[in-house]
């Protein structure tokens, strides 16, 4: 499983009055003509927290509400899927997402030709694998067996799904628990370029 999966992202924001802050990922800065806040994209839609400063003197305590937040929705929610759920608009069949074919392949040992679906096996961390399950020879296949395999394959596909996300969320929630661990910690320096204390 990749670390980089499973540890909290962090980048620096500067903002035009002077004040840096380390700031978590799943939250963004808005800084656009009167709105200056936080935006938390994190599981059900987004929420902003505005700073109601111009100066930037509430921007910490807007990012500390932000990501109590987050930090709620991480221990509460499934973490945000990014694998694909509906087949492509490009796909020329009606096979669901994750699941290609029916392949047709032409066995060195004779001349009679059989055929399988693909699955795209997802796994949280690591490269996805391919996985093929067979339908028939073209003097077995009929309707019934291809309709069985597709039900095998879409079964197949969606525990790995099912596994998919129960990892991601898992790792979302040790990262959580390593903000947690630093929230108190993600004001920088101030306009003067002092360091919070007891940061």
């Amino acid at each position: 499983m990749a670390s980089s999966s499973t540890t909290m992202k962090f980048r620096e924001v500067e903002l035009p009055c002077g004040y840096r802050f380390r700031v978590p990922q799943g939250i963004q800065r808005i800084d656009h003509r009167g709105t200056h806040g936080w935006q938390l994209r994190y599981g059900r839609g987004t929420r902003l927290f505005s700073d109601h400063s111009v100066d930037g003197s509430g921007a910490h305590a807007a990012l500390t509400l932000a990501t109590r937040e987050l930090l709620h929705r991480i221990a509460t929610e499934p973490a945000p899927s990014l694998l694909q759920k509906a087949p492509s608009r490009h796909k020329k069949n009606a096979l669901p997402a994750g699941i290609s074919g029916p392949v047709v392949r032409q066995r060195a040992s004779g001349v009679v030709r059989d055929c399988s679906f693909t699955v795209l096996v997802p796994r949280f961390g690591d490269k996805p694998q391919r996985r093929t399950v067979y339908i028939g020879t073209e003097n077995t296949y009929t309707p019934e067996r291809y309709a069985q395999a597709l039900a095998r394959a879409v079964a197949l596909r969606d525990a790995a799904v099912l596994a998919y996300e129960k990892a991601a969320t898992a790792a979302k929630r040790r990262a959580g628990r390593e903000l947690r661990a630093v929230r108190n910690q993600l004001l920088i320096a101030g306009p003067e370029d002092v360091s919070k204390p007891g940061g």
